[in-house]
């Protein structure tokens, strides 16, 4: 099945194909990217191993920010040598600055490789302006329906597309396969899958006899999960990725329309941050009674998103741990896999399934990098 994405409005739009004089004659897309942390500093990376390429020459890369520097190159900034200019940088870091930084001939692109809500609060007003936006945040697509239906009216407005396939899967074909199959006449009738790498790894890892509290700090150590676990255990980040994929869907969810169920246990969830690695221990014994239950059964753990389409027109959406049958579609994968099975009119009995690593800098940096060049052609 391709999976060329969609050119309806709030979603990546599909690049038109371009004579070679075209691409030869055509101005560079101006690319604004907004922090250079791990993900960012892959987009970096990627971008400096494109230098003296055709896909290099697609791109300059002009504004380079953080949450407290800027550097602006009007002519271009080198990505080898960007991070070293910001830091050499006294420009303080304005979002205000960035839409006069972008300004020139060429296509006009945002990379939002932050987390950031006020960074998200400018998605729309950049797209209104005619900027692109591309962004691996979930703040944008997965939190208000309010700030979801202002992104796609803001696309409209602007003529402008909004690159998001880094928002769920780290560039995993998911949303786009989602966007083909209504284009075709599909109707989505359920969603169901592992959507967070950290939670995949810690079951995919916990076998009932090592105390859960443990995995948790090897993965937390590792880089699998955010600093504070209860991030990840929270099911909150599961909840936004769903959101995201129930509206690509066509179903328009609120953030309260989720139901889930959090593996964090009241005691654990007061805390302050400083003394959850002590407290990680209330997670051990309600986890092996659950494994344990589902050990017998011969059955396996998997922390799963769920949407369905019922018969009588409802619709649910619920997120947290359940026990699957071995052979079930969503019982396998390896790591920090994420594993999305999609029922449609054409894949009624067995499901369209997409896995792959759901996690990582450099899968996520090349998501966000694929849909910039799809927008600016």
């Amino acid at each position: 099945m391709s999976v060329a994405a969609s050119a309806l409005h709030g979603q990546v739009s599909q690049a038109r194909p371009r004579s070679t004089t075209a691409a030869a004659n055509a101005a560079p897309a101006r690319v604004a990217l907004l922090g250079t942390g791990t993900v960012g500093g892959a987009v970096i990376a990627r971008l400096s191993s494109w230098r003296g390429t055709a896909l290099g020459e697609r791109l300059s890369l002009v504004h380079v920010a953080n949450s407290r520097r800027a550097a602006v190159g009007l002519d271009g900034l080198a990505p080898e040598q960007a991070v070293a200019i910001l830091a050499d940088s006294s420009q303080a870091s304005a979002l205000s600055d960035i839409a006069s930084a972008l300004e020139g001939d060429g296509a006009r692109v945002v990379i939002d490789a932050t987390a950031s809500e006020a960074v998200a609060e400018q998605h729309a007003q950049w797209l209104a302006q005619g900027i692109h936006v591309v962004t691996a945040c979930k703040i944008g697509q997965g939190t208000s329906l309010a700030r979801w239906r202002a992104i796609r009216e803001a696309c409209a407005q602007g003529a402008s597309g909004y690159g998001d396939s880094a928002t769920v899967g780290a560039g995993l074909p998911l949303l786009r396969s989602l966007r083909e199959l209504q284009a075709g006449g599909d109707r989505i009738h359920a969603i169901a899958g592992v959507l967070s790498g950290s939670l995949a790894w810690l079951f995919n890892h916990y076998d009932g006899m090592r105390p859960f509290s443990a995995l948790v700090r090897q993965a937390r150590d590792a880089g699998y999960t955010e600093p504070d676990p209860r991030d990840d255990l929270s099911g909150e980040d599961v909840r936004r990725k769903l959101l995201i994929l129930a509206r690509a869907a066509g179903v328009a969810l609120d953030a309260g329309d989720v139901e889930v169920s959090s593996l964090v246990p009241p005691e654990l969830a007061i805390l302050s941050r400083d003394g959850v690695d002590a407290a990680l221990p209330a997670l051990d014994a309600p986890l092996r009674e659950r494994y344990a239950e589902a050990y017998k059964n011969g059955e396996k753990l998997r922390f799963i998103a769920r949407l369905e389409r019922h018969d009588d027109g409802r619709v649910s959406a619920r997120v947290g741990l359940e026990s699957l049958p071995g052979d079930h579609p969503l019982a396998g994968g390896a790591g920090t896999d994420n594993k999305v099975a999609i029922w449609s009119d054409r894949y009624k009995v067995q499901p369209l399934v997409i896995q792959g690593p759901g996690a990582g800098a450099e899968v996520t940096a090349a998501g966000l990098l694929d849909d910039v060049l799809r927008l600016v052609g």
